[in-house]
């Protein structure tokens, strides 16, 4: 199941998993430019600070690395051209709006009047001035199985039954993990201490470490295991914390406490009851600004300003972000999500972000009514297909647009697997789910930099981080092509994009090894250069 919420990794989880139907067809495309490179075409150097950072925008031929071509499609295909504004909603856990590199792109509802307590638009939600917070003053929920647990009513037996085989599982890990983790971070703080007192200062680099020549063989242990913690992108600060947090879930866990906590409760709906709709706030930062990592992160990806020397480049450039708040640190509840989508529908988004998702959807047609709902509205939405390593064809990942698995029952959403930075039989991302039928391509997710709150950036990784790049591709066509369709733009994601054809790596397990064809619908990954030359031909038919 899809354990880590939203969909990116916590660090405990990016250190697990580094041990351990029917479409509606796009014209004919070919010879517009390479649409397939060879796994043999890649850096073999070792990325710079300023290759990372970007390399999400990078082109696999002239960079050799599997970035998106956004640089090439702005200096070669739109530097001339003129496009629409196009709001982009981000349902996630809340966004710092105030953030530097993100103010400017901010949505506002035009309708509304600000701080006057008045619904002035009458759309049931007073002073949405830049979105709606669905969860309040929320943070944190439980995941859906636990919800499961305590209210059997809302499933099958056989689904409670899976619930509980779950939980019955995560106790038992929890018990052997609690050990592990709290060896890690003794381990850790040890080895900081280490080095901190050999290099004669208390913050350091990653560069410092790698630089370090001794005899002393503490020394040599601690650069080891520093060199993997600051591997992850993350001061050695803020991966302990993020050790402590998980380890105070896994502590939570033993003891049984993950049952006993009504987080809705301070919300004041009725989950079950999608006709219970007055609830939440305007507050789409949320309670708490540093809960906001996520959604600043993903919405930084599509959005943040391109060229001002400020943090990263977002991939679209004429771009408006409209935030739902409706994913808590634990699983969204599907009522929130259904009223998520259909706001942002309604407020005139043409792209939707989702970069959450849960193994378990008690109300899942409420979901699949929103989906259409935002088919008939013309409405993209984008989807994070999960970290969990596994085909979703075969395991169940909501939301989705097929119910059973097999055909479609809308022809607007389009699941993102994850790549990583190198392009060799690695570039799949080691905790990317796959499926040949329910992914249906691939695009950058790992050590992506973006917006954080309080004017930070930070890498992070995880399908989630996928998502959003396809979400500003899909933002650019929208943008430049406002005369092409939600599901046109879809399918020329899909078959516009870069081929592969060779042997990866799947799941991190080298003997584990699958045509990169076989990982997802299209076999391809996300390419705005080709996609823009695609909808180019397609918008003068």
């Amino acid at each position: 199941m899809n354990s880590i919420k939203p969909i990116c990794l916590s660090a405990f989880a990016v250190l697990v998993l580094a041990g351990c139907g029917a479409q509606k067809q796009v014209s004919s495309f070919s010879s517009l430019t390479a649409i397939s490179a060879p796994l043999n075409v890649k850096k073999t150097a070792a990325l710079k600070e300023n290759e990372l950072k970007r390399w999400s925008h990078l082109d696999i031929i002239n960079d050799t690395i599997p970035g998106m071509s956004v640089d090439r499609a702005y200096a070669e295909l739109l530097k001339d051209k003129k496009g629409v504004k196009v709001i982009v909603g981000i349902v996630d856990s809340g966004v710092d709006i105030e953030h530097e590199d993100l103010k400017a792109v901010v949505w506002t509802n035009s309708k509304e009047i600000a701080g006057n307590g008045v619904d002035d638009d009458n759309n049931g939600y007073i002073d949405d001035i830049h979105g709606w917070n669905f969860l309040g003053d929320i943070t944190k929920e439980n995941l859906e199985y636990e919800r499961i647990i305590k209210d059997k009513s809302l499933v099958s037996d056989v689904i409670y039954k899976e619930a509980k085989k779950i939980n019955d599982e995560k106790i038992a890990k929890a018990e052997a993990g609690k050990a592990r983790l709290e060896g890690l971070l003794t381990a850790t703080a040890t080895a900081d201490k280490v080095i901190a007192k050999h290099l004669g200062k208390a913050v350091y680099t990653i560069d410092e470490v790698n630089a370090i020549e001794s005899k002393d063989t503490s020394i040599l242990e601690s650069k080891v295991t520093m060199q993997r913690m600051l591997s992850f992108g993350m001061s050695i600060v803020d991966l302990e914390k993020a050790i402590q947090k998980d380890l105070e879930e896994i502590i939570a866990t033993v003891n049984g406490d993950n049952l006993k906590q009504d987080y809705r409760k301070v919300v004041g709906d009725n989950p079950n009851d999608i006709t219970d709709t007055k609830y939440g706030n305007n507050n789409v930062i949320g309670p708490d600004k540093d809960e906001a990592l996520h959604g600043t992160h993903v919405a930084g990806i599509v959005a943040q300003s391109r060229n001002n020397s400020m943090g990263g480049d977002g991939v679209a450039n004429n771009v408006e972000i409209l935030t739902v708040r409706a994913v808590p640190d634990g699983d969204e509840y599907d009522k929130d999500i259904a009223l998520g989508i259909r706001y942002a529908v309604d407020n005139g988004a043409k792209v939707i972000n989702g970069s959450f998702g849960k193994s378990f959807s008690p109300h899942k047609q409420w979901v699949y009514d929103a989906i259409k709902y935002a088919e008939k509205k013309d409405v993209l939405i984008v989807h994070a297909a999960g970290n969990d390593a596994k085909d979703i064809d075969f395991s169940d990942n909501f939301p989705t647009d097929s119910d059973d698995k097999i055909k479609e029952f809308a022809d607007n959403m389009i699941t993102i697997g994850a790549l990583n930075f190198e392009y060799g039989d690695k570039v799949v991302a080691n905790f990317s789910n796959i499926g040949k039928v329910n992914v249906d391509v691939f695009a950058p997710g790992v050590k992506i930099y973006a917006t954080t709150p309080n004017d930070t950036y930070r890498y992070l990784q995880g399908t989630s981080m996928a998502a959003p790049n396809v979400a500003g591709v899909a933002a650019l066509i929208r943008s430049y092509y406002p005369n092409l369709t939600a599901s046109q733009v879809k399918h020329i994601l899909m078959d516009s994009g870069v081929a592969i054809t060779d042997l990866v790596v799947v799941g991190g397990n080298p003997k584990d090894s699958r045509s990169f064809t076989t990982l997802s619908k299209s076999g391809k990954m996300v390419n705005a250069y080709n996609a823009i030359l695609m909808a180019e031909k397609m918008s003068k038919k």
